[in-house]
């Protein structure tokens, strides 16, 4: 067997019912009419190899195109975060040097101080990694911020191998192959204001996300995930 034969997936586990209750929780999430004073949210995080030039690219022509050094040098790594409300057509992206607890809760606390000041609720999709949690809030301010904070975050964990359930991961995608795919980004700054302009962009042009899949069509079409009821 050669590579070429090979496809990878996220492969969904065989009669799981804690998949299915996150699945469900998202689906049903979804569904929700928007509300601006209840704002639905979804956040993902993607590491990026930064890369430098050793030696200057030449410039194309109207008979060569751009021709790039093989050699390239290494200049460490990042992380891209994305951040999207899918039904008001919004997402921002920021770039950081890690993605610690204190990194994730610094991002969230922007957003519930910034652009949601005045929701007294947010619904945040999110995977149920380590970083992830109420605790971390905990490590980055003094208790009485961190708790203003999480009282103000409702919670919808995407199911684990379900990572496909969150929005975040398609704008990371349409992100990855329209503004980073094939290019050398030697530091962070540059990265910052490539990221955001392809943000700026998107939010200019797309208007929303129209999200298909519900809780009927889960429970048709993948009903290998759903356990077998045995009375």
């Amino acid at each position: 067997m050669t590579n070429r034969k090979i496809e990878y997936w996220v492969i969904p586990p065989q009669a799981d019912a804690e998949f299915v209750a996150h699945m469900e929780e998202v689906l049903e999430t979804y569904e929700k009419p928007y509300d601006p004073g209840k704002p639905v949210i979804c956040m993902d995080e993607q590491p990026v190899q930064l890369l430098k030039e050793t030696r200057p690219p030449i410039p194309a022509t109207a008979t060569h195109a751009k021709r790039v050094d093989y050699e390239y040098e290494r200049a460490g790594t990042a992380t891209i975060f994305m951040f999207t409300e899918p039904l008001a057509g919004w997402r921002e992206v920021t770039v950081r040097p890690r993605k610690t607890k204190v990194d994730w809760a610094l991002e969230i606390a922007g957003l519930l101080e910034g652009r949601y000041t005045a929701c007294e609720k947010v619904i945040l999709v999110c995977d149920n990694l380590n970083t992830h949690t109420k605790g971390a809030f905990y490590e980055a301010f003094e208790p009485e911020r961190a708790r203003s904070l999480v009282r103000r975050i409702e919670f919808c964990y995407t199911p684990k191998h379900g990572s496909w359930l969150n929005v975040a991961e398609n704008e990371l995608s349409a992100l990855t192959r329209q503004c980073i795919f094939g290019r050398r980004i030697g530091d962070i700054a540059t990265l910052q204001g490539e990221a955001q302009a392809w943000s700026s962009d998107v939010n200019d042009t797309q208007k929303g996300v129209d999200w298909q899949m519900k809780i009927d069509d889960a429970r048709m079409k993948l009903k290998s995930v759903y356990p077998t009821i045995k009375l």
